[in-house]
């Protein structure tokens, strides 16, 4: 989950939050509502082209379903769960009906602290819902190796702890049948392939699907 440059232009910040994949419904019309996947490298699709990346393949989903929903990817390699936060603000000037956050990998893999990171998804939760309160939260787990002892098992915890105090929806592990396989990673053994990528959507689609079909009939 490579760390991200420190400036990046305008209009290539725009490209990676407004891009790269629309439904087939993305109009400016009001009844078309947004899923906002908020992560890193994962979201990003790093090493790949975005189109494979899986909030792309959630838009494939989500249009083969025939819902009105466009899936906007706001994946920016390298970002940690402050790092989102930072940008939340930014992001939250367009409507978010459904926010899928994807963020805590970097966290890990830095050893920064659970207690952080905890803190920092909690309070992107609590800000998109007083700027949104209708908003659908998903929240996608992530999991160290187990070989990191007491910090592996620490920071398993956030995701389950926060889910239930902050009453949102939860993907066990995103990497669920991806993680520690060569043939569905990048040669770093971080990133997933194409192939790894059509998993890590389904496991969120598991999650994600009866809420759309739940929300689209509201």
């Amino acid at each position: 989950m490579r760390k991200s440059l420190s400036f990046m232009p305008l209009f290539v910040a725009f490209a990676l939050i407004f891009g790269p994949r629309v439904s087939a419904f993305a109009s400016d019309s009001t009844d078309v509502k947004n899923i906002v996947v908020l992560g890193d490298s994962l979201a990003a699709g790093y090493g790949l082209d975005p189109a494979l990346a899986f909030p792309a393949v959630l838009q494939t989903k989500v249009d083969e379903a025939g819902w009105k929903f466009r899936v906007i990817n706001a994946g920016v390699s390298g970002d940690t769960s402050a790092g989102g936060l930072r940008r939340l603000d930014w992001l939250l000037k367009r409507k978010i009906d459904i926010l899928i956050l994807e963020l805590g990998g970097n966290d890990g893999l830095r050893g920064l602290s659970a207690a952080a990171l905890k803190k920092n998804l909690e309070t992107i939760i609590e800000r998109t819902r007083e700027k949104y309160p209708g908003v659908q939260i998903v929240l996608a787990g992530m999991k160290m190796p187990l070989n990191l002892g007491d910090y592996a098992v620490e920071f398993s915890r956030v995701y389950p702890d926060v889910a239930k105090e902050k009453n949102v929806a939860l993907v066990p592990f995103l990497l669920e049948g991806v993680g520690g396989s060569a043939e569905l990673n990048l040669p770093d053994r971080i990133h997933p392939t194409a192939e790894g990528q059509k998993i890590l959507a389904g496991n969120v689609w598991t999650i994600l699907k009866p809420i759309l079909s739940k929300t689209s009939n509201q």
